[in-house]
């Protein structure tokens, strides 16, 4: 029994699925960016990764792994670098939780740091920017019908819902007592009246990561490729140019990184955001004309997500230091839509 996983009934599962013969072996917990159990184990000579949400679930925490599963199979034989989904379990009642196995992906996590040859190879570096922006534009073009995620989000009024469903989101905080409030962070109004006043006419609906940067990605150990991009549990639909926005918007600004950027060090030789989106351009012949509007709301829509956390820690349901960490991220988000926008 591993915490969050009885595996005799992973493995009477299993058996069901003909999935190989015998017992598990060699089983290891994984860290991730995440509360999410991930289990690595071999059977029968083939190696699985299982992902499960926390064992104390969240609402929607089984909903969100079957939808990750779905994008997972949905993307099987396109351009994306992703886990290949080996097979998913979504009755609660085999492990407690809807689960998947995948296949483990040799690669590492860059904002754990750089190994040998990244660390040394200014060149390198620089390939591991234009890379993610290769798995984006991929995403971008995979046709979301052709692969069977039709109605996988709402894609009417999109434009229009975006500001007014996280300020909503910002507004629900309040029940959180101690919580700051809005006036804590600079430019809330300013930076949604902004996005109001300069929302694109149209978009180009596709498929959405949802959460885009260094810590959601797998580099290749052996050159600055990327092995995968991981944790799918944001995905839907709604315009692609948004996880660009969101990569930018927290991709470092100058030559070293902020306090608050996902840090990757050394970071001489990386791209720089406008190298970024020129790629992106190229690779997908998307209009970016309106690419600040992705941007800002990217660094809107971020930046409330984690003064959730923020909420939180005063009323003492997290960790202060979390909490104080994470608003200290969202003001910086918001100072950086507040300099895009003048």
């Amino acid at each position: 029994m591993e915490p969050g996983v009885d595996l005799g009934a992973l493995t009477a599962w299993m058996d069901g699925e003909r999935l190989g013969h015998g017992p598990l072996t060699g089983v290891e917990r994984l860290s991730g960016g995440t509360q999410n159990i991930l289990l690595r184990f071999e059977r029968a000579g083939r190696a699985y990764v299982l992902r499960r949400p926390p064992p104390v679930l969240r609402a929607n925490s089984n909903e969100t792994m079957r939808r990750e599963a779905r994008a997972l199979a949905a993307l099987a034989g396109t351009a994306v670098p992703h886990p290949g989904l080996i097979a998913a379990c979504g009755d609660d009642g085999v492990l407690g939780a809807a689960f998947y196995l995948m296949e483990p992906v040799d690669g590492f996590n860059a904002a754990q740091g750089l190994p040998m040859p990244h660390a040394g190879d200014a060149a390198m570096r620089h390939r591991m920017g234009l890379a993610m922006v290769e798995a984006i534009a991929a995403l971008s073009g995979v046709d979301y019908r052709a692969v069977g995620l039709e109605g996988f989000g709402k894609l009417d009024n999109w434009l229009e819902r975006q500001v007014g469903r996280w300020a909503s989101q910002l507004e629900s905080y309040a029940e959180m007592p101690g919580w700051t409030g809005p006036d804590a962070i600079p430019g809330v109004a300013k930076v949604a009246r902004w996005l109001e006043d300069h929302r694109p006419e149209t978009f180009r609906a596709g498929i959405i990561h949802g959460d885009f940067h260094f810590g959601n990605v797998l580099f290749r150990r052996d050159s600055g490729e990327l092995a995968a991009v991981v944790d799918w549990e944001l995905c839907t639909l709604g315009d692609p140019l948004l996880d660009l926005g969101w990569l930018v918007a927290t991709w470092p600004e100058g030559d070293r990184p902020h306090e608050t950027d996902v840090a990757v060090t050394p970071w001489e030789g990386f791209a720089t955001p406008d190298e970024l989106i020129a790629h992106y351009a190229a690779r997908t012949g998307r209009d970016l004309a309106h690419f600040d509007w992705f941007a800002v709301l990217a660094c809107y829509k971020l930046g409330i997500i984690l003064e959730g956390t923020h909420a939180r820690a005063c009323a003492g349901k997290a960790p202060r230091e979390v909490g104080d960490r994470l608003h200290a991220h969202t003001i910086y988000l918001f100072e950086r839509a507040l300099r895009r926008i003048g």
